[in-house]
């Protein structure tokens, strides 16, 4: 399958969905289904909520970049958590020279001010931080100030974002023009628009995850809409627990056929079960809420299909989330057609 738009060489996936829909278990899997045999992905948490070190069953995240999960294939997945002022610090010591003193206003809460005051500084920090590790090769470090050689290899194969929900990832992504009137020019400024042109490159593809109810669906239409007009490449969406076959025909059968309750209630009896009225009506009203679940269900369906996007479909799973689901969900993307030789495929 197709990811994205235009022709290009995505390596920067990010996965963004409204609150509720699993856009981080979504994004680890997404991790994992990249990370083939020989190959370095990096999964990069942009909120401090901690949330892929819980999907995962590892350790809290800090700013350093670990080893979290294997891939399907073999492959390694790094975890960060990026965290604003540790970025601030460490742009200061890059462009500043300020060393330790970066270290004294982080401990006397001027960074946290700063950022506060200034929240579109936040993102072009915490977009400055996936930008180095973007563009850093296995030969430099993070931070590094050395030369790119012409063929360096990069650090990572694919760096996968779980970004903030989609009432804000317009926002987070729009780093250049939040700073409009804040800084004009100068380093954050030109750190600002060396973003701004990786987030809209080929490089860059952003994901939204959706659930088939109204809101999540909304959300990710009116997001796919604000997205595209500010010139970023929308890839897939995914439309995650999604009801299974069986399920589906189940209720198609239901929905075929009219409610005799006296037979529904024979039928119950007949295996030792006893009820009244009250049961019956209940259960035939069960089966009516099922039907028109899922005629709504198809209704966002096709608003989805419709988007023109790649769409790719994720299961419930009863069990919950933990690593063991992501690599169950990972494996449903690869075999939709998520490889990185697709993911840096051709055009749409």
């Amino acid at each position: 399958m197709t990811w994205h738009g235009t022709s290009g060489q995505p390596r920067l996936h990010i996965v963004t969905g409204k609150g509720g829909t699993g856009k981080t278990t979504v994004a680890a899997a997404l991790a994992t289904a990249l990370a083939v045999e020989g190959s370095r992905v990096l999964l990069v948490e942009t909120e401090e909520r901690q949330g892929i070190s819980q999907v995962l069953d590892v350790a809290p995240l800090g700013t350093e970049e670990v080893d979290v999960a294997s891939g399907l294939d073999g492959g390694d997945v790094l975890g960060l958590s990026v965290e604003a002022g540790t970025a601030l610090v460490e742009y200061l010591r890059l462009f500043y020279r300020l060393g330790r003193a970066g270290d004294l206003l982080h401990r006397m809460g001027a960074i946290e001010f700063a950022t506060t005051i200034a929240p579109g500084v936040r993102d072009v920090l915490i977009g400055g931080r996936i930008y180095e590790a973007v563009r850093r090769t296995a030969g430099q470090t993070a931070g590094s100030r050395r030369r790119r050689g012409k063929d360096d290899h990069p650090a990572y194969d694919a760096v996968v974002v779980d970004a903030p929900p989609t009432g804000r990832i317009g926002r987070f992504l729009d780093v250049t023009g939040q700073l409009a009137d804040l800084a004009r020019v100068g380093p954050i400024r030109n750190q600002a628009d060396a973003v701004s042109a990786l987030l809209h490159s080929p490089t860059t593809v952003v994901h939204l995850v959706t659930l088939l109810e109204q809101l999540p669906v909304q959300e990710t239409l009116d997001a796919v809409a604000e997205l595209s007009a500010d010139g970023l490449q929308v890839g897939a969406l995914v439309v995650n627990q999604r009801r299974d076959a069986a399920a589906r025909e189940a209720v198609d059968l239901v929905a075929a056929t009219d409610p005799d309750r006296e037979l529904l209630a024979g039928q119950l009896e007949s295996v030792g079960i006893r009820t009244s009225a009250s049961m019956v009506d209940g259960l035939v009203q069960t089966a009516a809420d099922a039907v028109e679940r899922r005629d709504l269900e198809l209704s966002l369906e096709e608003a989805v299909v419709a988007s023109g996007r790649p769409i790719l479909t994720l299961p419930h799973l009863p069990e919950g989330v933990g690593s063991d689901a992501v690599r169950r969900l990972a494996a449903e993307l690869a075999a939709q057609g998520v490889t990185p030789d697709q993911a840096t495929g051709g055009a749409g």
